[in-house]
């Protein structure tokens, strides 16, 4: 006992630093990255990591087993250039997968594609014995586009990882900022961050872990110098935050070294501004440009497409236009915004906790779809009624005739053409329907369509939008609240009795709610802070999942372990924090707005208008040519002296009805077109302002839906009957 050596200062300064960093768990990703490489000791988290990468990403999983199936079956030599570039997209979205096998993969799916065509073809060509070499053209022309479309695919994939990370590297830095602020240990800052933040940043962090695990780098500044390599490209401020906290390390003076840090969060803070003021310049011609080339040409070139078609001996058939306008040109288009949405710097962005949400289990419920089905199968009914008198034995079922003229049914003005314009042409066979009354109900099956999405996507995402508002208008006044409470806490309040007293003297505000939950839990429940705000059934950040509060919350728990002095300068540092990103956000606001409501108003109002009275068009030329040929096939009027006025007989003998596109597919097509242009634009202009947002994204969808597609049925049927009724006149004075 008496050669017993009294413990030293160190030795307990050693003993309660072990027990409190025990207390904070930080230390699993360290110890694991700082562990021996012999393959033994540490595999918990290197299958941690795998089963956390495809957790997250399992559309990329599935590129991943089609690309593992189809990618082995030969091998292709990527050129240099090629290769660098796939090679970086794989590495940004962390596919398990070579360049090799990405080339391959799309290679196999265009060969996949011209065989299946050409086995189409030959099939039709077999049975029916038409020949068609326009369908031979379009097949080739898909074929060559998805070839081009996959060699992208891992770009696109890297495009929507730096998305969703870049809207993580202001709060990743903050993390960062705030713990070296009270502890200068780069490693366990780094490690706070990845396990405090959300995918997919959390998992690049936990990749440069793994890396130092696995043996690639031997410290964890070498291997986060190695991650920030591949973020120069599209982040220079995240990495000059970086390589600004990496140099805090070496201050000696303890108030440079806070100054230094908060330079770090700064300089990221004003690069994001910088890049995405300068990308808001640049993004307004591409948009214009694609909705030029995506919407207003299509559209235009479908007012010829009548004529065309019977120009060319009914060549083009309604199936090519629909290959054409609802696979090929939606393709383009996906693929224009895409290379818009690649530009777009991170760093800035929607960063929601929507899978934390009490209400997800409501936005992945089918049941919503169930009902959209149910509303819309009246609709559909109605718009394939001249289908089913055309194509089914329904008529005779009921015993009626196949079509009926205007005259039979009293409206004599409109001449003898029939009602739904199903005509039997020179071979015998039925043609149509090219009818007015077809092109109205024809309308009803796009609506039909767009009623699916607007009922399901209004019902999943209306509950989740409403408490989103309600926690933005929490994160407009939460800074104030911050303040208060990190006074609270520098007072010497303990944390609990913080609360407790931001309550109570919140009244009346938007933040009340979670403050006073908090302090339930705690007063009432008997739960500690930590469970007061992260329990998963009642804590009070899973009934306000925005990032901020989270943020705050977690970086609070965490600093209250190291004093309540600490905690209260995180939470003035995170109040500042939330100060200058409010101004940001509000300046880069206004400066989306022209862009975002220009396109806003001609993806919904401008698009369908002009759409609604191309198919008015295209139904009066229709019209006045299948009544003209009834005229002259009658011998009604004095056809000798109308030919002879300007050869009409001739004419019509070029611009066969029969050999039309008829205009009830064409309207469909148009209709189902714009469906798929309010998907994609709504997408595109929902990720420019907020980075990738599904639930935003999502509820715009339904709502532009329904803006653009009642639009378009109003227009359309004005135009139909207005422009049916002015051509029946027209033909009036002619007889």
């Amino acid at each position: 006992m008496a050669n017993k050596k009294n413990p030293t200062t160190d030795d307990i300064l050693k003993k309660y630093g072990a027990k409190i960093e025990k207390q904070m768990k930080t230390s699993n990703l360290t110890s694991a990255a700082t562990a021996p490489a012999d393959g033994k000791s540490s595999p918990k988290f290197s299958s941690s990591y795998e089963q956390f990468r495809s957790s997250m990403s399992p559309e990329f999983s599935r590129y991943e087993k089609w690309c593992k199936t189809l990618g082995n079956l030969f091998k292709i030599k990527v050129g240099e250039k090629d290769k660098k570039r796939i090679e970086a997209g794989i590495k940004t979205a962390h596919l398990n997968i070579t360049a090799s096998e990405s080339v391959v993969f799309s290679t196999m799916l265009l060969l996949l594609t011209l065989f299946g065509g050409m086995l189409f073809f030959i099939g039709v060509w077999l049975i029916t014995g038409t020949f068609s070499l326009m369908f031979l053209f379009l097949v080739f022309l898909l074929a060559i586009f998805l070839f081009f479309y996959s060699s992208r695919t891992p770009d696109r994939l890297a495009m929507k990882w730096r998305l969703k990370a870049g809207s993580q590297m202001v709060p990743a830095i903050l993390y960062i900022v705030i713990y070296m602020k009270h502890t200068s240990n780069f490693e366990k800052a780094v490690s706070f961050a990845a396990e405090h933040l959300e995918a997919p940043l959390s998992l690049d962090f936990r990749k440069v872990f793994w890396d130092v695990e696995v043996g690639k780098f031997s410290t964890i500044k070498e291997s986060m110098d190695h991650y920030l390599e591949s973020c120069k490209g599209h982040s220079l401020e995240f990495v000059e935050a970086f390589h600004l906290i990496e140099s805090s390390l070496y201050e000696p003076n303890e108030g440079r070294r806070i100054t230094v840090l908060e330079k770090s969060l700064q300089v990221i803070l004003d690069g994001v501004y910088d890049k995405m003021l300068k990308y808001t310049h640049e993004v307004k011609a591409p948009l214009t440009s694609i909705y030029m080339l995506g919407i207003v040409l299509p559209t235009l070139a479908l007012a010829i497409l009548p004529l065309a078609s019977t120009m060319l001996a009914g060549a083009i058939k309604w199936y090519h236009v629909l290959m054409i306008f609802n696979i090929l040109i939606p393709f383009m288009v996906i693929y224009l915004t895409g290379n818009v949405m690649m530009k777009r710097p991170g760093g800035y962005g929607e960063s929601s906790l929507l899978e934390k949400n009490p209400l997800y289990s409501e936005y992945l419920s089918n049941k919503h779809y169930v009902r959209g089905i149910l509303f819309a199968i009246p609709f559909f009914i109605l718009g394939i009624i001249p289908l089913l008198w055309r194509y089914t034995p329904v008529p005779t079922w009921l015993n009626m005739q196949r079509d009926y003229t205007w005259n039979e049914i009293g409206i004599s003005f409109l001449g003898n053409s029939g009602v739904f314009g199903i005509i039997e042409n020179a071979s015998g066979n039925l043609v149509g329907p090219f009818g007015s009354l077809a092109l109205v109900l024809s309308l009803f099956v796009p609506l039909s369509i767009a009623i699916v999405f607007i009922v399901a996507y209004g019902g999943k995402t209306k509950r989740l939008i409403l408490a989103r508002d309600e926690y933005k208008e929490v994160e407009k006044e939460f800074t104030s609240s911050l303040f208060q409470l990190g006074n609270r806490l520098g007072d010497g309040t303990p944390a609990e009795v913080a609360f407790s007293k931001v309550a109570e003297s919140s009244k009346g505000t938007a933040t009340h709610g979670f403050f006073s939950m908090v302090n339930s839990n705690i007063a009432s429940l008997g739960m500690s802070l930590e469970r007061a705000l992260f329990d998963p059934r009642r804590g009070a950040v899973v009934f306000y999942p925005s990032q901020l509060i989270a943020t705050s919350m977690k970086i609070l728990t965490e600093s209250v372990k190291k004093g309540l002095k600490v905690a209260a300068q995180s939470l003035m540092s995170i109040s500042e924090y939330v100060k200058n990103i409010k101004k940001i956000n509000d300046r880069l606001n206004d400066l989306l707005a022209d862009i975002i409501s220009d396109m806003k108003s001609n993806m919904s109002f401008l698009a369908p208008l002009l759409s609604g009275i191309i198919v008015g068009l295209a139904g009066m030329i229709t019209t006045i040519l299948g009544n003209l040929s009834l005229l002259f096939e009658s011998g009604a009027g004095d056809g000798a002296s109308l030919a002879g006025a300007g050869g009409i007989s001739g004419i019509l003998s070029i611009f066969d009805v029969t050999a039309m596109i008829p205009t009830y597919w064409l309207q469909v097509v148009v209709g189902v077109y714009l469906i798929q242009i309010v998907f994609i634009l709504t997408t595109t202009l929902v990720t420019i302002k907020a980075g990738r947002d599904p639930l935003q994204a999502t509820s715009e969808i339904g709502k532009n839906l329904k803006k653009t597609l009642i639009l378009y049925a109003v227009v359309s049927l004005l135009s139909i009957v207005g422009l049916t009724v002015v051509g029946a006149i027209a033909l009036t004075g002619l007889t």
